[in-house]
């Protein structure tokens, strides 16, 4: 059964690229794609069916026809995102919290890169400060940090900073060097005052004589 409905689903997605790209009669192509893709991506949402594409994903062969045809596959992917159909797609398939969440999560690493890069950029830099000193920009973050949302987001992230371990630890050492420093001024100004007293009784009793 498990093999049967990752033939289905390679077979689909197959055909699915092949309707996007071929130059057939517009009417019957469309109602072709229509109905693969909701094929497709019926079968995508179920838990039987992702876990057919992993395991289509891990398969050796299919990696390998992925590598040689990449070019031909970013072309038939670019066209398909900037089509109509591909817009009205993804805003639909961005409405599905599930799908939205997984989604940023498996572009999380290299968001962090591309803003990593940018932020050493310094046309990017430019643009950013531009944007941070617009009176509208300026306006809504001022709303952002006055909301009571984001102040129990604050408040929550400041409670797990000062319960971590490492963060305790930081701030004993700090007060440990603290409390060194101030106990040491204590002693050298106690020293210097020991010294101004001997040196005024010696003068006195030269005096005497």
């Amino acid at each position: 059964m498990k093999k049967r409905l990752m033939l289905l689903i390679y077979i689909g997605m197959c055909m699915l690229l092949a309707t996007a790209c071929a130059p057939q009669d517009e009417e019957n192509n469309g109602m072709d794609y229509d109905q693969t893709k909701k094929m497709v991506v019926d079968i995508l949402k179920t838990d039987e069916g992702k876990k057919a594409v992993e395991a289509i994903m891990k398969d050796p062969s299919v990696r390998q026809d992925i590598l040689m045809d990449q070019n031909a596959i970013k072309d038939t992917i670019s066209q398909t995102l900037v089509s109509d159909k591909g817009v009205e797609f993804w805003k639909k398939a961005m409405d599905d919290p599930k799908f939205a969440e997984s989604f940023a999560k498996s572009l999380e690493k290299e968001n962090k890169t591309v803003i990593k890069q940018l932020m050493k950029d310094p046309e990017y830099q430019g643009m950013l400060q531009d944007v941070l000193k617009d009176p509208a920009m300026e306006k809504e973050v001022l709303t952002v940090l006055k909301s009571k949302e984001y102040r129990t987001y604050l408040q929550k992230i400041m409670t797990e900073t000062f319960d971590s371990p490492l963060y305790q630890s930081k701030i004993q050492d700090i007060l440990l060097k603290a409390a060194e420093e101030t106990q040491g001024g204590q002693k050298q100004s106690s020293d210097d005052d020991g010294s101004s007293s001997s040196g005024s009784d010696s003068g006195g009793e030269q005096q005497q004589q």
